[in-house]
């Protein structure tokens, strides 16, 4: 649930889903690695629970590749699950860290996604920007694509182009990033 760096050691906060909490607590009194931890709550088969630990060399490599975790970072068989968001240049010193720590790590999926601004050239922009402005998209449309050649200066042909690779553009991007996998 939530992550601060202090000194040499890691405070955490962690809500765990357990059938027995009983033998999750025997855990954090038999390991070494725990200064300290709290149950701060505790119903049914689930667990909130406070602890100190030494930084482990997975969040120092997160840290020292400037990326700061997501929340929530599920715990699976041992293994953590989470998702980060950052540059390539960020992801390949992540990567970097995690294998000079010789941590294993193994990466499901990374996709790049845009600001709208950078998904399309400027032009593009300036035709959607006029078109919206002008009405063009209205359900009853109060503009047409003739007004909007003559506004930006082209013939109808060169603004028909520029709509194509625009809503191509648009569209491609947000079918990318609703696709059927986020639609569930």
């Amino acid at each position: 649930m939530a992550s601060q760096p202090l000194d040499d050691h890691l405070f955490e906060i962690v809500e765990v889903t357990t059938s027995d909490g009983d033998k999750l607590v025997r855990h954090f009194e038999d390991a070494p690695e725990v200064r300290s931890f709290e149950v701060i709550h505790s119903h049914a088969q689930t667990i909130l629970i406070r602890f100190t630990i030494p930084i482990s060399e997975t969040y120092n490599a997160l840290l020292e590749s400037g990326n700061l975790p997501l929340y929530p970072i599920p715990l699976h068989d041992g293994w953590f699950s989470g998702e980060i968001r950052a540059s390539h240049q960020q992801l390949s010193a992540y990567v970097a860290e995690l294998s000079a720590a010789g941590v294993p790590y193994q990466i499901l999926s990374v996709t790049q996604t845009h600001d709208s601004v950078e998904l399309l050239t400027e032009r593009q922009w300036e035709f959607v920007t006029a078109a919206v402005e002008q009405g063009f998209y209205d359900t009853s449309r109060e503009c047409t694509l003739s007004e909007l050649a003559e506004t930006l200066d082209v013939n109808v042909s060169a603004v028909s182009r520029l709509r194509h690779r625009a809503e191509s553009r648009i569209i491609s991007s947000f079918v990318a990033e609703a696709g059927p996998k986020n639609r569930s």
